[in-house]
């Protein structure tokens, strides 16, 4: 089997509206470039937005009669003071958000590297930190209320549009503990 990291399969297809999200959110935080923390974003329904406030048109570059009724708006939430293992049990949303979104770093390894792993959090983490085959990944997980979700990836040093691995479950306890936050 050919490993074609541009559409991984998955047991289906993500609502159109949530693929396009999780790439628009990835294509955002990639401006600010690498070792971020991480980035949480709500996901509001672009025509309810609009109708709210319509100055918003012009701001997202749209045109109000072609918004489609399921297109959604990221809106980036301010978390930096907190970790995600606090900030996750800790959010509801209201209502008008119709899913939500995190983009996170994570340290990938080679098979094998957890063998080696120091027991100490903190001197595990330095060690994965200078590990020389390490390689630092870009994760945007999104779900939606309906329990829909997807994923994007980005490999550090593979930035053109086409690197990026699409559709796939990557994080499936992320996923879950924004699903958590919908309830």
């Amino acid at each position: 089997m050919n490993f074609d990291p541009t559409t991984t399969p998955t047991d289906h297809e993500p609502p159109p509206e949530l693929a396009r999200a999780v790439v628009e959110i990835e294509q955002h935080v990639g401006v600010d470039g690498w070792d971020q923390n991480p980035r949480l974003y709500a996901l509001a329904p672009t025509g309810e937005l609009v109708e709210h406030a319509p100055q918003l048109v012009k701001q997202l570059g749209l045109k109000h009669e072609v918004i489609p009724d399921d297109a959604l708006t990221p809106i980036e939430q301010d978390v930096s003071t907190q970790t995600l293992d606090d900030l996750l049990p800790s959010i509801t949303w209201p209502d008008s958000v119709r899913g939500c979104a995190i983009a996170i770093e994570r340290i990938v390894l080679p098979p094998g590297a957890e063998d080696h792993v120091p027991n100490d959090d903190d001197a595990a983490m330095r060690w994965a930190q200078t590990h020389p085959q390490r390689t630092d990944v870009r994760v945007v997980v999104a779900v939606l209320r309906d329990g829909s979700r997807t994923s994007v990836m980005r490999v550090r040093g593979h930035e053109a549009d086409e690197d990026l691995i699409r559709n796939a479950e990557l994080s499936p306890e992320i996923g879950d503990a924004l699903a958590d936050t919908l309830t």
